[in-house]
């Protein structure tokens, strides 16, 4: 396992108490994120990190700083953000095998920890499910996609039934036709 996201234990033993601090900057793996709103592949996630051994594990603390892009859920303008994102995840020495085995569990492996699947649970779990660029954004206009924020008193005309539309085509016709003669006899 050599990645910029794994993590050598090997030194700090497995004495609680034993700990050390890491900053790092890495490349952001693919897909950290929604498909609307998520880190860009290879950006830069500045990682500050505490290593510490406990009992069961070594106890990992950190937080994740980087540059986060998307766009609005309601009127699709751009959106772009730098987060912090924070997270704790213990990593046991010794998983448990069996029928009592957890697949929540993340152990270490020759004393290696992979930071990966903590970090994009954090990312995943932190960014906004709906991102949008004003909570009182008022989306798109649904007949014709004008952006309403930029134009607030933009209308069509009364809504009618579309059941009914048609009938609106006949009576248009009929009013811009000549009136019929009159035939009736007095």
């Amino acid at each position: 396992m050599s990645s910029p996201m794994v993590f050598d234990t090997h030194e700090l033993g497995r004495r609680p108490g034993a700990e050390k601090a890491y900053t790092r900057t890495i490349e952001a793996p693919a897909d950290l994120g929604h498909d609307v709103y998520g880190v860009p592949e290879g950006s830069p996630v500045n990682l500050e990190l505490r290593l510490e051994i406990i009992m069961d594990g070594v106890l990992v603390t950190g937080s994740a700083m980087t540059h986060v892009v998307g766009e609005c859920v309601r009127c699709l303008d751009d959106l772009e953000d730098d987060l912090e994102f924070d997270f704790q995840e213990l990593y046991v020495f010794e998983p448990v095998v069996g029928e009592d085995a957890d697949d929540e569990i993340l152990a270490l492996e020759e004393d290696m920890l992979d930071l990966e699947p903590v970090l994009r649970d954090a990312v995943v779990l932190a960014l906004p499910l709906n991102p949008v660029c004003d909570p009182d954004c008022p989306g798109l206009c649904p007949d014709c996609g004008a952006r309403l924020a930029d134009d607030p008193d933009h209308t069509h005309g009364p809504a009618i039934d579309p059941r009914w539309a048609s009938l609106t085509k006949l009576t248009d016709n009929s009013s811009d036709a000549d009136p019929a003669p009159d035939t009736s006899k007095e």
